[in-house]
């Protein structure tokens, strides 16, 4: 049989320059995958890279991920309603305010009993 021939990689076509940091580190991630992808159909990859490939694709991976996606929205979803809430305190303090003004009050009274 005859052996494989071990060509280098082939060059990238240019690709355009990345206009912030995190395309700049998504390209060079594509650029990893890519070099990791070809070591692999070589059959020249270390086996670092072969544990790191199998690792990404695993079930717990993907359920690691889908937690973090998970709790991002719980977070967000958090930040809203506390942000509804310091809204709704707010427009009551407004509400207070102007009907204190409507009774003649212009001062907050020290009587709690009082508007």
């Amino acid at each position: 049989m005859a052996q494989r021939k071990k060509t280098p990689l082939e060059p990238h076509r240019k690709i355009r320059p990345a206009t912030t940091p995190e395309a700049r580190e998504a390209q060079l991630v594509a650029l990893a995958y890519d070099r990791v992808e070809q070591r692999l159909i070589d059959g020249t990859a270390s086996g670092q890279e072969i544990t790191a490939i199998i690792k990404l694709g695993s079930e717990k991976a993907k359920l690691e991920r889908e937690k973090l996606i998970y709790e991002t929205e719980v977070l967000k979803s958090k930040k809203q309603v506390l942000d509804a809430a310091k809204r709704t305190d707010e427009m009551y303090e407004k509400a207070m305010a102007a009907m204190r003004s409507y009774i003649g009050i212009e001062e907050i009274p020290d009587d709690p009993y009082i508007l």
